[in-house]
């Protein structure tokens, strides 16, 4: 017997709202610490299993850019899936098929085919983009004053497994070779055992679905707004980034930040590979990059409730424009200024991303946030392809310093947005 809509209200007021949230943050954490424990590890092994397969440094950037358009091409449906059937079953979906990438990748390592390492990079970013969809689901049920510290949280828990998956280069590359695979296909085997386990985690315990939940008490009001939330389209999302010049700001963010970041990290381990660096220092150099990310992500989630959202741009265009001038004047050998710019390249990214995502977050109502946030990531990943692209045809034909250099230019275009920005802003975004 189908629920009537008293008996559906009721339900809903009878759901601990604060105890359900904690719960989420914790499920959607510890599949975070998994996701980003596969990705970060394959995105060096997948550039380099590329470059060794193709003999081509622009091979290797077109690994990344593959991962990122995987990303991006899935951002939409895994929205539409959020839409429709919840967070838990779209972030389960694009974990699974990260975990199905890895194996192709496998085949393609064995085989020595690019086509098919092309193929399982696009499925691995998959996984990325349900990664990027999860902070958005630590939100759901977050107030306007703790969205910040929510969602960085879950950016925050894949600190883990970002930091250990490039350090664990040389041991999985033993254990596949204990399996009879090439040394660079461990990291995926590593991989596809961590999102398969993530996938199972968020199904299993991802009960009850904090959207439907937010969706539900933003609807309750009139049956007249429950059937407007029950089948949104992905376009409404354009047409109110349209005229939302505030959430507008927050995609530029988000959406500059990853490409500055993709363009510089991709193309670092080949940079250090011209100079025969082993494999455990160009992994101690990505690793040190990851926790620029994700480690002090919480006290950034924290300074953005604080003291704004675009104060906090301001910060994160200021430490990128600083990583890219420091990589850039870094030697191939240089590991400790490598470390330098790459660890303030992701501190930049963590900055852009943490308070451009809360900026798009305040000025959207729940029912269109699925919607508007899937066409941010859209936007953030294409950009984020286009950047790895370039990065490689540019240390291609010229260098690795002029990459960094050309790197800061759309961050510099950022930093004129946001101040066109700023005086139109609400109180809660300056």
């Amino acid at each position: 017997m189908t629920a009537t809509q008293p008996e559906r209200t009721q339900a809903i007021d009878a759901v601990d709202v604060p105890a359900v949230q904690r719960r989420s943050l914790a499920v959607l954490s510890s599949a975070q610490v998994l996701g980003s424990l596969a990705v970060a590890g394959a995105v060096a092994a997948g550039a380099l299993i590329a470059a060794g397969v193709s003999g081509s440094e622009a091979a290797a950037g077109l690994a990344q850019t593959f991962g990122v358009v995987g990303a991006a091409i899935m951002a939409l449906p895994l929205a539409r899936l959020a839409l429709s059937r919840g967070r838990r079953a779209s972030l389960a979906a694009g974990y699974g098929i990260g975990a199905l990438g890895c194996l192709v990748v496998i085949s393609g390592a064995i085989w020595w085919s690019l086509p098919l390492v092309y193929v399982g990079c696009l499925l691995v970013g998959v996984a990325t983009a349900a990664g990027f969809q999860a902070r958005y689901a630590a939100t759901d049920l977050a107030t306007e004053n703790t969205r910040g510290r929510s969602l960085s949280i879950v950016v925050w828990a894949g600190t883990i497994g970002a930091v250990a998956g490039p350090n664990l280069l040389e041991v999985s590359g033993r254990l596949a070779l204990s399996m009879g695979l090439p040394q660079l296909a461990g990291p995926y085997v590593v991989g596809g055992v961590a999102l398969a386990a993530a996938t199972i985690v968020l199904l299993v315990f991802l009960r009850p679905d904090p959207y439907v939940i937010a969706r539900a008490k933003a609807a309750r009001a009139s049956i007249a707004a429950a059937a407007e939330v029950a089948h949104p389209r992905l376009r409404d999302g354009i047409a109110h980034l349209r005229n939302n010049r505030t959430a507008l700001l927050g995609v530029s963010t988000i959406a500059i930040g990853h490409v500055a970041m993709v363009s510089v990290m991709v193309m670092t381990p080949i940079h250090m590979a011209h100079v025969d660096v082993t494999l455990q220092l160009i992994g101690l150099v990505i690793s040190v990059h990851v926790a620029g990310m994700y480690a002090l992500s919480p006290v950034v989630g924290w300074a953005v409730d604080r003291f704004g959202r675009i104060p906090v741009i301001v910060v994160g265009i200021v430490i990128l424009l600083a990583a890219c001038a420091i990589s850039g004047l870094a030697a191939g050998d240089d590991i400790t200024l490598l470390g330098v710019g790459l660890f303030l390249l992701g501190l930049g990214w963590s900055c852009t991303l943490i308070a451009g995502s809360t900026l798009l977050v305040d000025g959207v109502a729940p029912q269109e946030r699925p919607s508007v946030q899937g066409l941010s990531d859209l936007v953030m990943n294409v950009a984020g392809a286009v950047g790895g692209a370039v990065a490689g045809l540019v240390v291609l034909f010229s260098s690795y310093a002029v990459l960094c250099v050309v790197a800061m230019i759309p961050v510099l275009g950022l930093a004129v947005f946001t101040a066109a920005c700023r005086p139109r802003s609400n109180k809660r975004s300056v």
